[in-house]
């Protein structure tokens, strides 16, 4: 996949109506703080496009980037940030809700967890959440570098077991920094839109 024009297209709110897009749509999702705006920027070779922000639970609204003017990168409000109020958290909880039981042409959802961390209540939440909605999250493992090299694999192992995941669930390991898992991500993709034939994806052996 080569990233040309990337343009942010729409932005929704709690109470904007979901675009009914024509192109196929690929949705990110995970906890505030876990690097999403990262990954979608390196993804779209852009560095500040995607708001980033060391303050978690800044994204308060589902932003749709047309990229190629051939797919949507969708990326959904940050979960789980305790510092904000019981009603604003619903309210994100019911905005991404919406999107995933309206959205006609969402084929597939990556679910963004740190590397360094075992999986929390609200990951496993969002797993499971995503899965009763008919789809099979793709997990990214963020804050690759953050790591040795010889943590990966036990890392992804206790991802796996404490999400208790799917046996066919696609773990990547990312890192913004280096970008390495980039094109990982990007072949991924491109057999989610039917260009390329499904392949083995490494899931690890990568250097942090």
């Amino acid at each position: 996949m080569v990233i040309k024009n990337v343009e942010l297209e729409t932005v929704c709110g709690i109470t904007s109506t979901i675009p009914e897009n024509t192109m196929p749509e690929i949705a990110f999702a995970g906890k505030s703080n876990v690097g999403k705006s990262s990954l979608i920027n390196a993804l779209m070779n852009r560095k500040s496009l995607a708001r980033t922000s060391g303050q978690p639970g800044k994204t308060q609204t589902i932003n749709f980037y047309n990229i190629n003017k051939e797919l949507y990168f969708v990326d959904l409000p940050g979960y789980g940030y305790a510092s904000v109020s019981a009603s604003v958290r619903a309210s994100w909880g019911k905005m991404i809700e919406n999107y995933l039981y309206k959205s006609t042409q969402l084929k597939a959802v990556f679910l963004l967890i740190d590397i360094r961390h075992e999986p929390s209540a609200n990951d496993c939440d969002m797993y499971d959440w995503i899965l009763a909605h008919g789809f099979h999250p793709i997990i990214i493992a963020t804050k690759l570098d953050k790591i040795n090299r010889s943590q990966i694999q036990k890392q992804i192992k206790l991802i796996k077991t404490k999400m208790k995941v799917e046996s066919d669930t696609v773990v990547i390991p990312f890192s913004a920094l280096s970008k390495q898992g980039r094109d990982e991500i990007y072949d991924l993709i491109d057999v989610l839109l039917g260009k390329n034939q499904p392949e083995e994806v490494e899931t690890g052996d990568t250097n942090a």
